[in-house]
């Protein structure tokens, strides 16, 4: 006898397809817009469209919301993908548009992924924008400031689609479990801790995260009752992943990238790369790591290697132009150059100790002499008055004093001998001597 399926009788389209909400109320995530009397959700609900781009990462629902607008909106509604259409497909749709605006009937047309479209093709939409025939309404990944054309760019509104939140993607897992559209028709036993790591792994990727619920169903242990039991194990076979699943908010994030951290303060590159791999295979976030790289190359290394910053910085550009995992490469390089560059903690030192004196002397007032005096009133109060222009000495430097009366003489910034450090501190060691020299001759 051939073996019945547990999911025999359900529609076979993915769970994330059933899923998708069909009104304003049903959605979730993007409080900012969706939300009670938010912007997008007034003009949907009051069927007042206009033409529109929805740009955020993948997953976060934005078709979601174009179908929204489609079951919600008096128009004839038009699904059209940037991937498989060409300017042919583009004109046949804009005559049907403009036969449909003939009998007072409104298209919209939605176009996913848009920036896929090169300038012809976009350009082919613009006339029809323009006079009404269609409202457009796009969605992409990609920055549209860059890849939209600027006249078609003009003539639409650009909503920002955010990542959802763990919270977000937990709730639309615990609905599929309910919904009989989902998996409601089936006796299932999964932990909201197994539900709080699948949310996790998606990365605020709503259709990843239903597809892997769909998947681990699918591969529970069925009881002799028909009920299906999801275990953590199945989750990691499923995902493979296993001790690398980690919750970004929790210990284990803050471990991993301390670990990150003090590696790299410690000059060892092995043990750097290694924590790097850990967290971009938990599916951390690269920017994250990046900005912390940032931190790095002036918290731990500063002007001991004044090119540590331009790493770090030109690391997170590059992960935020390809994402993973092709960014890996380039916060390896980081990473490395990093735990391998002269360490010199003096700028996280030289700003510690002046906050603690700025915090005492907020009330210290600014010098008169290094005041702007823009108006004659200004100037009649002595403001600006023997102020000394650098540049019009031999010197390109005065021996005038620019901290507060109170702190005259503090010193912050000790530059220490390490890496390039050593020449500023020769160099900052001329400079205070050649002024104590002016100051001794007055």
């Amino acid at each position: 006898m051939e073996q019945m399926s547990l999911f025999d009788g359900m529609v076979q389209e993915p769970l994330a397809a059933r899923m998708r909400p069909e009104s304003p109320d049903e959605y979730v995530g993007q409080e900012h817009l969706m939300g009670e009397g938010k912007i997008l959700r007034r003009l949907i609900e009051s069927d007042r469209i206009s033409s529109m781009i929805f740009w955020g990462p993948p997953g976060v629902g934005k078709t979601t919301l174009a179908r929204i607008i489609a079951h919600t909106t008096k128009s004839e509604f038009i699904d059209f993908s940037a991937v498989t259409s060409g300017i042919k497909d583009i004109r046949n749709v804009m005559q049907q548009a403009e036969e449909n605006r003939h009998y007072g009937e409104r298209t919209i047309v939605f176009v996913d992924e848009i920036h896929r479209f090169n300038k012809a093709q976009q350009d082919a939409f613009l006339p029809f924008v323009e006079k009404g025939s269609i409202i457009l309404i796009g969605a992409t990944t990609e920055n549209p400031s860059f890849e939209i054309n600027a006249a078609l760019l003009s003539r639409c509104r650009v909503f920002v689609l955010k990542s959802l939140t763990t919270e977000d993607v937990v709730k639309l897992l615990k609905n599929a479990l309910r919904s009989e559209k989902g998996l409601g028709s089936l006796t299932i036993d999964i932990s909201d801790d197994i539900l709080n790591k699948i949310a996790v792994f998606s990365n605020g990727d709503a259709r990843g995260a239903l597809s892997i619920l769909e998947m681990v169903v699918l591969n529970g242990e069925t009881a002799g009752d028909g009920s299906i039991l999801v275990t953590e194990e199945i989750l990691e076979q499923c995902t493979s992943k296993k001790s690398l699943l980690y919750d970004k908010k929790g210990e284990e994030h803050y471990n991993l990238i301390s670990a990150l951290h003090k590696s790299m303060r410690n000059s060892d590159p092995d043990a750097s790369v290694y924590w790097l791999a850990r967290m971009l295979e938990a599916g951390e976030d690269p920017l994250y790591i990046a900005r912390r790289v940032v931190r790095f190359a002036s918290e731990d290394v500063g002007l001991a290697d004044y090119r540590a910053l331009e790493q770090a910085v030109a690391a997170y550009q590059a992960c935020h132009f390809l994402g993973v995992p092709e960014c890996n490469v380039h916060l390896t390089q980081a990473v490395v150059y990093m735990a391998m560059a002269p360490k010199s903690n003096a700028m996280e030192k030289a700003y510690l100790s002046a906050k603690a004196d700025a915090l005492e002397t907020l009330s210290e007032p600014v010098p008169l002499h290094i005041r702007n005096a823009p108006t004659k009133l200004m100037k009649e109060l002595d403001y600006g008055k023997g102020y000394v222009y650098a540049h019009d000495t031999g010197e390109k430097m005065s021996e005038m004093e620019c901290l507060p009366d109170g702190l005259a003489g503090r010193e912050y910034y000790r530059p220490t001998d390490q890496g390039f450090e050593d020449k500023y501190k020769e160099r900052l060691k001329a400079i205070k001597d050649w002024k104590k020299a002016k100051r001794r001759k007055k």
